[in-house]
């Protein structure tokens, strides 16, 4: 028999995740089910040290009203941004949800960082877990953790008179896309802290590229505004298209978009596997 072991809870418990796959199963299916439970098992691991501290999702929720409630309620009196044939407050609404995603996202690689001062990573290289599975795990349980951020911004939304579209499927929409664009931005997190591999490092170079990334984006105004030049970083950037999909999903009648929803996610899932694919390789180098 396998064990995959992995790192002991945040609640003080002596017992570890254990996850045991038998060896007379088929080559493919016994890897393919090993990335499965090792991803699942990080996934739990992240989460369990979520709902014992609690705090941080509190604090991030603030961020987004404050940009509804007062940039939002103001640029909206100006008239100054053209925004077709929604209010510039609803317009901005999917771009402060996906703003609020990114700020969540982009500092989830310092805990990896904490991690392997802990010994923790060098625990999860021991074991046979495939490293792909690893860095998703962690990266899906940071794009968890920014679905709060949709729930407060569409109550919040909702509550200032933004015309949302409330059809189940979109609301379901919204959610997955949230997630693949945070567990996009957790990876791209992960990697910085592959290379940077110190906490002040990481800090002084997620807080460089955070608001480049806000604003080579089409999250507060559109990309028909922007420099010939800048209309080209905003079309590399992931958070153009996770923008662009939200604003479809979330306002009734919405013109204007980059892409057809699907296309937005399939780019997006196409960023996702490299990226993953990218740090999987890169993980190793936190130890060395």
């Amino acid at each position: 028999m396998k064990s995959i072991e992995l790192e002991k809870p945040q609640n003080g418990s002596d017992n570890f995740h254990s996850h045991v796959l038998p060896d007379d199963s088929p080559a493919g299916s016994s890897i393919l089910r090993r990335s499965v439970v090792s991803t699942l098992a990080v996934i739990d691991r992240e989460l369990r040290k979520l709902r014992h501290d609690p705090v941080d999702l509190v604090t991030r929720a603030v961020q987004p009203a404050l940009w509804l409630l007062i940039f939002g309620q103001v640029f909206t009196r100006t008239h100054a941004i053209p925004t077709g044939n929604v209010s510039y407050i609803e317009f901005l609404a999917p771009g402060v949800l996906a703003q609020s995603v990114l700020f969540v996202a982009i500092f989830n690689g310092i805990s990896v960082i904490s991690e392997r001062d802990l010994g923790i990573v060098h625990k999860f290289l021991a074991s046979p877990a495939p490293r792909a599975s690893l860095v998703l795990g962690k990266s899906l349980a940071g794009g968890i953790r920014a679905l709060i951020q949709a729930v407060v911004v569409t109550a919040l939304s909702a509550a200032i008179g933004v015309r949302l579209n409330f059809s189940p499927v979109h609301l379901f929409g919204v959610l997955l896309l949230v997630l693949l664009g945070a567990t996009v931005f957790s990876t791209f997190s992960l990697i910085i802290a592959c290379l940077v591999k110190t906490r002040e490092r990481f800090m002084g170079i997620g807080q460089i590229l955070t608001m480049p990334l806000f604003f080579a984006s089409s999250a507060i105004y559109p990309v028909s505004m922007m420099p010939d030049w800048l209309k080209v970083v905003s079309r590399l950037n992931p958070l153009t298209y996770q923008v662009d999909g939200l604003r479809r999903l979330m306002l009734e009648g919405y013109q204007g978009s980059l892409l057809p929803v699907l296309g937005d996610g399939a780019l997006l899932f196409g960023v996702l596997v490299l990226f993953v694919t990218i740090c999987a390789r890169l993980y190793p180098n936190l130890v060395r």
